[in-house]
């Protein structure tokens, strides 16, 4: 089965399922640890994934964008972290769901600018599952990464991603290992340690 005859949309979905629900475990004392995004903490990496899906949203309904710069998060905890996350999700699906799914091309935020809906959809999911990823492993919590949405996820990545890492937007991708499975090279690919902890 070719990874493109999943819908976007459901992994769309299960990316935003993922984000929602590793905010939502976040001890309380944990906002400021440090996540395999090494110049942020967990709450600056929360800070870019809401910017992102508001990013996505507005190219694709010209709404307003962000108040704030996703790549310069402030770092200053949300007073309500599951309700900061749940309006940038509520409108990036909004958005995503006024799409016709069989449109040839969508504007995006990144490089192309424009994209079929199932990658547009897909890198939009792309930054939510991978974000999610970083702050759970950040505090203590399972990956929300599976094999199963890992697949297409790499697929849309190596579409995208050498373009913005001329921007500093990924680090450079390492090296693949024996034995990585389908999360492990979208991690790699990313520039991610799928070991990664803590105290690492």
């Amino acid at each position: 089965m070719s990874d493109t005859t999943v819908s976007g949309w459901d992994i769309l979905d299960g990316s935003h399922e993922a984000l929602r629900r590793v905010v939502g475990a976040v001890p309380a004392g944990a906002w400021h640890l440090p996540t395999p995004c090494a110049a942020w903490d967990v709450t600056q990496v929360l800070q870019h994934a809401v910017g992102d899906q508001i990013g996505f949203a507005s190219a694709l309904t010209g709404e307003p964008g962000p108040t704030f710069n996703p790549f310069e998060p402030s770092g200053e905890p949300e007073a309500d972290p599951s309700a900061f996350t749940e309006d940038a999700l509520a409108r990036s699906a909004r958005a995503w769901a006024g799409v016709d799914r069989d449109a040839t091309e969508v504007p995006t935020p990144v490089p192309p600018h424009k994209m079929s809906p199932w990658s547009g959809s897909t890198a939009c999911a792309l930054d939510a599952a991978v974000h999610a990823w970083d702050i759970a492993v950040a505090t203590g919590q399972a990956s929300p990464l599976t094999p199963e949405l890992a697949r297409p996820l790499l697929k849309v990545a190596l579409e995208i991603v050498e373009p913005l890492r001329a921007w500093g937007a990924y680090a450079p991708a390492l090296d693949p290992e024996p034995g990585d499975d389908d999360v492990a090279a979208l991690l790699r690919y990313l520039g991610r340690d799928p070991r990664w902890t803590p105290s690492a």
